[in-house]
């Protein structure tokens, strides 16, 4: 192939992944798949001779990492509660975020799940960003109705900091068996053991 026609599509390649990452809701991902393309995108400005173009990518880059790198910390931001049915909080983040919710918990619905006994937030210097429901079946033992992370956060950094948390409020053992397809990947990724009637994980 014309060595022209390969430096073109490696442009392209490099405009593509920085178009795609606008699309994603976790910032951790928008800021990996932002980084890649521009890397490419400045290397393919340097090969024809376009140093603004260059530059340009590199500083993008290294904003990029920087803001990769707070997010590394910013697990040391959170702060873990365990709250009551009903309160203030858990009813605006419910209400807020009810068709997200529904997107990974077709089942969910606010009634029902304000009916549970177990209420547990996740906040990063005080703005709530994570949401677990569920019901007490024993002592240790609580079944999940809803593990839910807002947008922003859903880079799974909410629920390893959950699974930390949870021991220090008597919680040893998580258990989900809703149909929640969607959720799936994710309790696979968080270590969840696959069960007859569901999944299972024992912190």
């Amino acid at each position: 192939m014309n060595p022209k026609i390969l430096i073109e599509l490696f442009g392209y390649l490099g405009s593509a992944l920085v178009v795609i990452s606008m699309l994603m809701t976790s910032v951790k991902k928008l800021r990996i798949v932002n980084t890649t393309g521009s890397v490419i995108f400045a290397i393919y400005a340097l090969i024809i001779q376009s140093y603004p173009t260059a530059v340009m990518n590199f500083c993008l880059v290294t904003i990029n990492l920087y803001q990769l790198y707070k997010l590394r910390r910013r697990s040391t931001s959170f702060s873990f509660l365990e709250e009551k049915a009903g309160t203030e909080a858990i009813r605006k983040l419910l209400m807020r975020y009810e068709n997200d919710i529904r997107a990974f918990f077709p089942y969910a619905q606010t009634d029902a799940l304000l009916q549970s006994d177990a209420f547990f937030l996740v906040t990063c210097d005080t703005t709530p960003v994570g949401l677990l429901i569920g019901n007490r079946k024993d002592e240790g033992t609580i079944q999940i109705e809803i593990d839910y992370s807002v947008p922003a956060y859903r880079d799974a950094s909410v629920g390893a900091f959950l699974h930390q948390a949870l021991p220090s409020a008597g919680v040893r053992t998580l258990i989900f068996n809703r149909a929640a397809p969607s959720h799936e990947a994710y309790l696979v990724k968080m270590g969840y053991e696959k069960t007859p009637d569901g999944y299972r994980l024992n912190l």
